[in-house]
């Protein structure tokens, strides 16, 4: 497929031409060719009248499949330049649908991209039902005004079913988490923009070999895998990537998905610290901006700079410098920025952060163990070695160990009998 990408730049907007044509290659498209231009947005083009004549001349030369603008469109917009320039037009965020259709593997993930879609389709409904009743078009997918009626009840029908389904999956994964609590895990989950490697810490921290690709959304599905650090039993959840300015169809549609995130312990905001500071900034604001409408903030975060293994290690002192700078002006609460290279496994300043971060979790504390029965004393202390940290044992007329402990392995201690007390 050739096209034809269209990218205005505006005050309000954060766009960049390097990320569209990547979604662009990302999405299989043969890039033709990228026409610009800085202005506000034009009400019934998106683009001013001389900007689109010149549209209009390039597609008659190129004659590309389609015509893909990196900016929001309206319906009517949309509409508006399909009649003007004849070839089939869409946005930025029909773009990334596009290519979370083909990454989608699981069901859930499959659910999930369809309710975005169908969530993205209803207002082009609404407004070919509009167009027909002003006789202005013969009908949305060449239907007349009862089909496309009774194609936007469809699209309500099948939403309802999939969010049904949805919900059902939230209760599992809800019962799954509770249950990794109650055996101890500390749960750990990678947050940031597409493409930052966050797949590729994962395997770093885990030891495993999930998916990782230099390519935009490769993760759609949540993986969780297990790791220990210093004895304390951590479960780390991939999550899928982040865009700038990332609308509100895709956070609902993806909404149990992300939820990972609201429900973890610690979040690792990973970037890519190979790219140019400014693009850090821009990718570091668009996920804070993300994890403050997924209502996270109040979680601990460490900021994780990947790819240090592509700079000069004082470029990534300054930019870890840069974000602790950044992080106080937006407002955001950092535990600290840890330089990584998660490709060569080179990650002893996140664990340091990471394991600080834990001991001052509430649901982690340091706690007094009596055991009066000697007998209990080996599986008591097998069971502490496997979810904590043992700090001392006393052997006396009673045992008694002092622990980290997480919280949730209380109920298990209390059922063998010890006495807990905090310290």
């Amino acid at each position: 497929m050739k096209a034809i990408g269209v990218i205005r730049y505006s005050r309000r907007d954060r766009l960049s031409k390097a990320e569209f044509e990547e979604l662009l290659r990302s999405a299989g498209y043969e890039v033709l060719s990228i026409l610009e231009q800085n202005r506000e947005e034009h009400p019934r083009y998106n683009i001013g009248r001389g900007k689109l004549e010149e549209l209009k001349k390039l597609v008659r030369e190129l004659k590309p499949d389609r015509v893909i603008f990196a900016n929001r469109l309206t319906p009517s917009q949309a509409y508006n330049l399909w009649k003007e320039l004849r070839v089939e037009v869409m946005d930025r965020w029909q773009l990334v649908l596009e290519i979370f259709e083909k990454r989608a593997h699981s069901k859930e993930a499959k659910l999930q991209v369809e309710l975005a879609s169908l969530q993205y389709e209803i207002p082009l409904v609404k407004e070919a039902i509009r167009r027909i009743k002003l006789g202005d078009r013969a009908g949305f997918k060449g239907m007349g005004e009862y089909q496309t009626q009774q194609y936007l009840k469809h699209i309500r029908y099948r939403m309802g079913k999939i969010r049904k389904e949805l919900e059902k999956v939230k209760a599992e994964r809800e019962v799954r988490r509770k249950k990794r609590e109650e055996f101890g895990f500390i749960l750990v989950s990678l947050a940031g923009y597409t493409n930052a490697g966050k797949s590729t810490l994962l395997n770093a921290l885990a030891g495993e070999n999930v998916e990782a690709r230099n390519q935009m959304f490769t993760t759609l599905d949540t993986t969780t895998r297990r790791f220990k650090l210093s004895g304390k039993r951590v479960l780390i959840t991939d999550t899928v990537g982040f865009i700038d300015g990332l609308p509100p169809f895709i956070v609902e549609a993806f909404h149990s998905t992300l939820e990972e995130i609201v429900k973890s312990d610690v979040i690792l905001l990973v970037l890519d610290s190979s790219e140019p500071w400014r693009e850090i900034a821009r990718k570091f604001r668009a996920s804070v901006d993300v994890l403050r409408e997924l209502k996270a903030l109040d979680k601990p975060i460490i900021v994780v700079l990947n790819k240090v293994d592509l700079i000069e290690w004082e470029d990534a002192e300054e930019k870890a410098r840069l974000l602790e700078e950044l992080s106080e002006r937006v407002g955001l609460s950092i535990e600290g920025v840890a330089r990584v290279s998660a490709k060569e496994r080179k990650l002893d300043e996140l664990y340091e952060i990471l394991e600080r971060t834990i001991l001052r979790l509430p649901k982690y504390g340091a706690f007094e163990v009596v055991i009066e029965n000697p007998e209990k004393v080996p599986a008591v202390m097998a069971l502490l070695s496997s979810v904590g940290e043992v700090l001392s044992v006393d052997y006396g007329d009673v045992t008694r160990i002092r622990a980290y402990i997480q919280t949730g392995m209380l109920k298990e201690l209390t059922k063998m009998g010890v006495k807990i007390g905090r310290l």
